[in-house]
């Protein structure tokens, strides 16, 4: 069974929205809301829809108005174009470290061979 939480009332939310909108400079979060009140997310959002839907909008980005702005396309342009080079760049340090990887296999097979030459070990040869 769950325990019983005490519920704040209306006042004491809207003081702490207060606080912590002050606090940041910003409106809180329904997340951060329901922690500074000691409440889970989910029992703040079903005891108090009404902050939780008036909060919503005071954190949401505004939307821009009609089509994508030509300062924001060239932004993804940029965008795009840097993650292709960031991609281009580890991929070749994958091919790098995938022929590091070989080399080092040949050599660790080369210097156990060696070893085993040197220590007089016999191969058995079996069959998996």
């Amino acid at each position: 069974m769950t325990r019983r939480v005490a519920l704040p009332s209306l006042d004491e939310v809207r003081a702490a929205i207060g606080h912590l909108a002050e606090a940041a400079g910003k409106p809180p979060t329904v997340v951060a809301l329901a922690r500074h009140l000691g409440l889970a997310n989910t029992t703040f959002r079903r005891n108090f829809p009404d902050i939780t839907t008036d909060l919503h909008p005071l954190r949401s980005p505004s939307s821009p108005e009609g089509p994508i702005g030509v300062s924001q396309f060239e932004q993804l342009k940029r965008d795009n174009d840097k993650l292709r080079r960031n991609n281009h760049d580890l991929t070749e340090h994958l091919e790098i470290a995938v022929a590091n990887i070989q080399r080092l296999t040949l050599d660790n097979d080369k210097l156990q061979r060696q070893l085993e030459a040197a220590a007089d070990v016999t191969r058995i040869n079996t069959r998996y």
